[in-house]
């Protein structure tokens, strides 16, 4: 029987991003996946209310936290990783594709002296590459698309996929970053509903289509029978138009300016100045 860990999810309104809590019930080890550090993008204030929550349920069921996983770094939140790093002591992982988002965005960001190695995660993981949770075990998905460095995360029988699949009402994420691909995408897709039918996905954003309340947890059976861009697009090329034609239609997200240039360091602000403070970059018709 396939280990089942217990999974909680936390909804951010300003982002429509998902965060999760999960733990091997037998430990209380717990891996903290995708948290997201609040900004306020008029103030130019960042803090930690919805990190600060994820902090209490930890303290509450009595959690050690083992892992502080990223699936990529996002474009419409910052990474409350490294904060949540100091306040646990728990290493901070992503997949070792990052270093090519940090390569990209370097040349968008124009500082050179980026160094776009990794270094600012403890662990940068391998496609396919296996470790525990506790007792769980776990690996790791390559899946890109979205991003260049989009992975999965499979613990026990839950996958956390982020901006892969949606709910299946809402259907599939969008490939029209820089280093996106909608033929990736798909393969990426293809090769998470390989997994049994019966695997839970945690999706890491949710739209809440026609007022629904949020939604973050569906299973690959349902995705197959339902999900409606999979519906409506029976094979890769197919799925390459609709996903093309929806992504022209949609605005860049409001924060991907601010947040890659935090993302890229780990959940980290660019280094303070000499007066103390630290500032943004924002590149002008960049994209």
């Amino acid at each position: 029987m396939t280990a089942r860990p217990v999974v909680h999810g936390f909804f951010h309104q300003p982002t429509f991003s998902v965060a999760y809590l999960v733990e091997d019930a037998t430990t209380r080890q717990a891996a903290i996946i995708d948290p997201v550090l609040d900004f306020d993008e008029k103030a130019g204030r960042v803090s930690t209310e919805f990190a600060d929550r994820l902090l209490a349920v930890v303290g509450a069921r009595g959690l050690r936290v083992q892992w502080i996983l990223d699936t990529h770094p996002h474009a419409d939140h910052f990474s409350a990783a490294a904060y949540l790093k100091e306040k646990l002591g728990a290493p901070i992982a992503i997949g070792e594709k990052v270093t090519e988002v940090q390569e990209l965005w370097k040349r968008i960001y124009n500082i050179p002296d980026f160094p776009a190695d990794g270094s600012q995660w403890d662990k940068l993981f391998a496609d396919g590459e296996e470790f525990m949770l506790g007792t769980l075990p776990a690996r790791v998905m390559l899946c890109p698309g979205h991003t260049l460095a989009s992975i999965t995360f499979v613990i026990g029988d839950a996958a956390f996929v982020h901006d892969t699949i949606f709910q299946p009402d809402f259907g599939t994420a969008r490939t029209d970053f820089p280093g996106g691909s909608a033929q990736q995408l798909y393969r990426s897709i293809m090769r998470i509903l390989a997994l049994p039918d019966e695997t839970r996905l945690f999706t890491g954003h949710d739209y809440m289509p026609c007022g629904r309340p949020p939604q973050w947890e569906s299973a690959v059976a349902e995705q197959k029978r339902f999900n409606c861009h999979l519906r409506e697009a029976p094979d890769e090329a197919a799925f390459v138009r609709l996903r093309q034609a929806r992504d022209a239609t949609l605005p860049l997200p409001r924060l991907i300016l601010h947040a890659l240039q935090v993302n890229m360091r780990g959940g980290r602000l660019p280094a303070p100045e000499d007066n103390g403070r630290s500032y943004l970059k924002i590149p002008i018709g960049a994209l």
